[in-house]
């Protein structure tokens, strides 16, 4: 496979890091910006925008891990494989420069670290948003997206995630003492904070406030952790459905069963969390 490293040289906060991408994953954005630079995209809603550019993933593999490189964190771009996670953030970014007309290489860089990072910013491994939860926070903090669990009939959601600091060995990075004090660190802010969900039992009566194209992040009844995976809604013969990189199917899907099903086959998927995309 073909490697490129790029400096990151426009941004002064950002010239002691790299961009990591292969020359195959810069030749699938560019594709895409050639099309999404057409104006018409621009108009489009951003939930629209959203499953417009979720679709176009379509099929690709799920591959898990794709941003654990050793070393110093590197903005990690890589459309060859993507997990639930870097789907989501790919899609969420190529939609915000879309609307912007701001489709270049050098803006998705920029982009995608605001969106991955806490504050906006790649310090070090700490800085990534590894928990969802905690991505959720920020990103509406930064303007990206809205939680409107609680809007919609959400319940009070008792998070307490500690899975990362209870089991360093299975993060290398976390064999830096200094990243697992601040890992625990923000384990602690993520429970003092707000939050809520929609029990999977009651979905059924409030599925009907979700629009194609919010953000899903499904919660766990396991206590060390918080949201186990993500994606997007999407409507199918009348029904929510999940866009999203499955871990089953081993690719980017539309789910086959409807959003409420797919939660009722999981005993450990206690419901959801919904964001919804605020236009830039």
């Amino acid at each position: 496979m073909r490697l490129i490293v790029i400096m990151l040289l426009f941004i002064p906060a950002m010239t002691q890091g790299q961009t990591v991408c292969t020359l195959e994953s810069r030749d699938i954005l560019e594709a895409s910006f050639s099309e999404l630079s057409q104006t018409a995209y621009s108009k489009m809603s951003m939930n629209d925008l959203i499953l417009h550019i979720g679709r176009r993933f379509m099929h690709t593999p799920y591959v898990e891990k794709t941003l654990e490189l050793p070393g110093e964190e590197k903005l990690v771009i890589d459309l060859l494989g993507l997990d639930c996670t870097t789907f989501l953030e790919t899609v969420v970014t190529l939609a915000r420069l879309a609307k912007q007309e701001r489709l270049s290489f050098e803006n998705y860089e920029q982009e995608l670290e605001f969106v991955r990072y806490r504050d906006g910013i790649r310090k070090d491994y700490t800085s990534r948003l590894h928990y969802f939860s905690d991505w959720i926070y920020e990103n509406q903090l930064k303007g990206i997206s809205k939680d409107i669990t609680e809007d919609i009939g959400g319940r009070f959601y008792e998070n307490t995630p500690s899975f990362m600091s209870a089991n360093p060995r299975f993060y290398a990075q976390l064999s830096n003492p200094e990243f697992l004090v601040q890992i625990k660190a923000t384990e602690e802010e993520i429970k003092l904070r707000k939050y809520f969900f929609v029990p999977k039992e009651e979905l059924s009566r409030h599925v009907d406030k979700i629009k194609p194209g919010d953000l899903i992040a499904i919660t766990t009844s396991m206590k060390n952790l918080d949201i186990v995976h993500v994606g997007f809604a999407i409507e199918q013969n009348g029904h929510i459905h999940l866009l999203h990189a499955g871990t089953r199917s081993g690719k980017v899907e539309i789910s086959d069963i409807p959003l409420t099903d797919y939660l009722n086959g999981n005993k450990s998927q206690s419901g959801i969390m919904v964001g919804r995309l605020v236009s830039p």
